[in-house]
Formats: C-alpha cells, structure tokens, sequence
C-alpha cells in the first residue's frame, strides 16, 4: 500500500535572527513602526473606525521604503527570501518578476486579534515578527480544502501537521513567513504584555 501526497501548501519560514547585527537591526524595525503608530493619523483614525485593536499602516501608508532607511534594508532582505520561495514552488516567471506591491506596520495591543482572510491580488504574502512577547497571537493557518470537506468526520487529535484542517504557529522575534496569498489565515488573540509588532507585506507578478 502506498500514500502518494498531492496538492501541497508549503509555507516558508526563515529567520533573520541569525544575521550579523540583527539586535540593532530590529531596534530600528521597532522605533519605526512605533513611530508611525504615533505619526500616522489617517491609519489611527481607519483603526478606530474598523475596530481593530491597535495600529496598522495597511490603509494609510503605501510607501514605507521611502520613509525609513530600515523599510528600505527589510524590503532587499525579503526580495531574497521571495525569490528563494518562488523558486521552490517552481514558479514559470516568464518575462516578468515578482515585486513587493505592499509593506505595511501591524502593531497588536494585548487582546486583539486579526480575523481570517486571503490576499487575493497577490502572489506570495506573508509576515517578519519585530516584538513578539510571550502570550502573543499565534499565526492560525487554515486547509484550503476546508470548504469542500462537506461529509468529513473531523480529524484525529494526534494526526499529523500536514492533515489538520488548522495548523497554529508561533514565531519568534526575526521570523520570516511566507505562503502563497490564496491560504487562508488570522491572528489568534494576543494573550501576552506588551505590543505584539510585526510587518506584513505582499508580492504580485508584474
């Protein structure tokens, strides 16, 4: 008898943690998403009136690599990790190229949460974690097959990773995640003390 697996969803995980001058690299990452939290009226102002619980750039800003030196080093760092990625998922490019379309600042307050969404003009998506405290929301990855698992008995509590319906991730300060931007996803509850910041970002095929 043998199991042939199809019709995989890989998710990329790297870590920035490992390079040479990563602690001051994240200070800087930090001081400048807490600097447009305090700056950026028009994306406090959309937080109020979406109820999200704390700041995010996402409606206001487009523009992040021209206003900080550290946007601008993050983005040449994500354009490797996308490349490696794209390559992995053996992506025919043709004539054009994958480009960063978005950057933007997502700072929880303790207790929020982001609900589960796609990013469904995009290519590659994903998150780099800047202050991650304990208790922080975890990443909550759903099965795209979901939905059509009409008749399905629910899975076992042992079974694997790769046959749960949600898979829960937990990264750590200087984690790169990357998945394509069809899988379903949400910030699980921040339960921790303290911000939980991070910087998410899309890549489309122009």
């Amino acid at each position: 008898m043998a199991l042939r697996s199809l019709f995989t969803t890989p998710v990329y995980e790297a870590s920035l943690a490992a390079q040479p001058g990563f602690a001051g690299f994240n200070g800087e990452l930090a001081a400048a998403c807490r600097m447009l939290a305090e700056e950026d009226a028009a994306g406090r102002a959309w937080c109020r009136r979406e109820g999200y619980g704390g700041y995010t750039s996402y409606a206001s800003l487009d523009d992040l690599p021209k206003r900080a030196t550290v946007f601008a080093q993050l983005k040449t760092r994500l354009d490797r990790h996308a490349a490696v990625f794209a390559e992995a998922l053996a992506f025919d490019l043709g004539a054009g190229r994958l480009k960063l379309d978005s950057l933007w600042v997502n700072v929880l307050k303790p207790g929020a949460a982001h609900s589960g969404h796609v990013h469904p003009h995009s290519v590659l998506s994903g998150t780099v974690y800047v202050a991650v405290p304990p208790g922080a929301g975890a990443l909550k990855l759903e099965d795209p097959r979901l939905p059509l698992m009409m008749a399905a008995p629910p899975r076992r509590a042992d079974a694997p990773e790769g046959a749960r319906s949600f898979v829960y991730l937990a990264p750590e300060e200087g984690a790169v995640l990357m998945w394509e931007s069809w899988l379903r996803h949400e910030v699980t509850p921040h339960r921790g003390k303290g911000e939980r910041i991070s910087l998410s970002f899309n890549y489309g095929w122009r």
